[in-house]
């Protein structure tokens, strides 16, 4: 039975991803923060699931859980590494606290390479491997390629993600081992849910106010008609078993309006953006 490590188990993508792969008769070790929902996927899962407590900026607990791994698979190789624990932060970056924006980026990206670093060599990354390699799939978003107002830290994040992923693919050519992006637009998951949580108080004194309510607003719309986590789930599936895999996989709930910002002049979007938040100077004189 191959293996395959995901973090951020929890909810919802990652949940999605346990609940496919171990349907397709994966063992997943499913990396969590806390000891209840370890528990509570244990329960879920059966002997299929074994849960691993660790937060993934905490590079002794990550270690400590890559050893636990190590002697679970007896010799074995680790089938695949889903790096797709994260979270979003959200702010003007003229006023956005660094220690928040440093929070976002240790987080999604340092996070990743810190988990990577740790189980790579279990997926085949080293000169001694034996077996077959496994891959890498790391969760990047529509927002690593298009990014909007008020998520500069997250696209940051991702953009970054997008970056580290092509890097590392070139790098582990040589031992065989596989990246892959999923890149997902709006999903229906707690990421979203958060948004009406999103306080915009301490900005109220900005010219950014106006703008920040009509973007929590998309937020929340968006994460209601989003895709279901499921979905995302068997394009991981996919990624860790195709026999040639895309290098990139984007899944969102509107393909044509994803093509649209990739081939419209950024002049064009700014514009499109900046009229329809509120942002441009036309709309600020008019307000």
């Amino acid at each position: 039975m191959k293996s395959v490590v995901v973090t951020g188990a929890s909810t919802g993508i990652g949940y999605a991803c346990v609940e496919t792969l171990t349907a397709s008769g994966f063992h997943v070790f499913g990396g969590v923060r806390r000891r209840e929902d370890a528990d509570r996927l244990a329960q879920a899962f059966g002997d299929r699931f074994t849960p691993l407590i660790f937060d993934v900026t905490d590079e002794a607990a990550v270690a400590k859980a890559a050893d636990q791994t190590r002697e679970a698979l007896a010799g074995e190789t680790l089938g695949g590494l889903v790096n797709n624990a994260g979270v979003a932060v959200a702010g003007p970056l003229l006023h956005l606290p660094v220690a928040e924006f440093r929070r976002q980026i240790e987080i999604n990206l340092i996070g990743v390479m810190v988990v990577t670093q740790a189980f790579a060599p279990l997926a085949g990354a080293r000169p001694d491997a034996k077996g077959p390699p496994g891959r890498i799939v790391n969760i990047s978003s529509v927002g690593g390629r298009n990014a909007m107002p008020f998520l500069g830290p997250y696209n940051a994040s991702k953009f970054g993600l997008e970056g580290f992923s092509e890097s590392l693919r070139r790098e582990l050519l040589i031992f065989g081992v596989d990246v892959v992006v999923v890149a997902p637009g709006a999903v229906a998951t707690p990421i979203w849910d958060k948004a009406e949580q999103v306080d915009v108080t301490p900005y109220q004194a900005t010219a950014f106010a106006p703008a920040l309510g009509r973007i929590r607003d998309y937020m929340v719309s968006a994460g209601a008609k989003g895709l279901k986590p499921a979905v995302i789930g068997r394009t991981v599936l996919e990624a860790l078993t195709a026999a040639k895999p895309r290098v990139r996989y984007t899944v969102a709930p509107d393909p044509f309006q994803v093509l649209l910002t990739q081939i419209l002049p950024k002049r064009t979007l700014d514009r499109a953006v900046g009229r329809r938040l509120g942002l441009t100077p036309q709309a600020r004189g008019a307000g």
